[in-house]
This record gives C-alpha cells, sequence and structure tokens, in this order.
C-alpha cells in the first residue's frame, strides 16, 4: 500500500529518478516521467532503453522523487516491477504523466512501455 505522502508527491509534478543495475553490476541512474496506478507506481520508457533491459534483467529498483516545491521533503521507494503495459492502456498512462509537466501529448512516433512497480519500502523526508 503506498503511503498517503509518497503519493501525494507522485501524484504531483515532481522529479523522479529511477536507479536500476548495469549488467556488470553497476548503478545507472535516469530521470523519468513517474506516477500512481492503483496502489502501484507507473512510469514509462522505451522498451529498448539501457533501463528497460536493466529491469527485464533485474526487476529491483529505487526511485528518488523530490517535490518541485520543496526538495527538502524527498521520498525513496524501493521496489520492483511487476508488469509491463503496452497499448491503449499505456497510452493513456503516459498521456496522464505527461500532462502533469506540460501541456501537450506525448508524441505516438515511437514505441512506449509503462512499468508497473510494487512498491516495497517508502521513506519520506531526509532523515
Amino acid at each position: 500500500m503506498l503511503d498517503p505522502r509518497v503519493r501525494s508527491v507522485l501524484d504531483a509534478a515532481s522529479y523522479a529518478h529511477l536507479a536500476t543495475v548495469l549488467p556488470d553490476g553497476a548503478p545507472h541512474s535516469t530521470p523519468v516521467y513517474a506516477g500512481t496506478r492503483g496502489e502501484q507506481i507507473v512510469f514509462f520508457t522505451g522498451p529498448g532503453m539501457r533501463k528497460a533491459r536493466n529491469l527485464r534483467r533485474d526487476p529491483r529498483l529505487a526511485l528518488s522523487i523530490v517535490p518541485a516545491d520543496n526538495p527538502f521533503e524527498p521520498v525513496v521507494v524501493r521496489g520492483r516491477v511487476v508488469d509491463w503495459l503496452e497499448g491503449d492502456e499505456a497510452w493513456a498512462i503516459i498521456d496522464r504523466l505527461v500532462a502533469k509537466y506540460i501541456d501537450l501529448k506525448y508524441p505516438r512516433d515511437q514505441e512506449r512501455v509503462v512499468l508497473v512497480v510494487e512498491p516495497e519500502h517508502q521513506k519520506v523526508g531526509m532523515s
């Protein structure tokens, strides 16, 4: 279950960075658009992108999310990818996530997938 404070940060236009593990065990970090879907976290990427390849091999991840209006109340979530969504369902989520940041629909000229994350650990604040 998502902590209500985590949900409020994810549902706002916050800055999220995704950490995954490269094949050699080194960390890989990249910014993502992130939000919620029920009690889970969602973000999207191209199916051939480095983060997608990392998560197909090892579904564990960490997300560091900073509210745009209060960078001193960060949220950290650890979890694992439990589903990959494509098609109309994925595009509806993508458009909802992008709308938090810009007043445009995401272009449909490249294939995209939505990754669904089951949170396993949630922390709010810097302590």
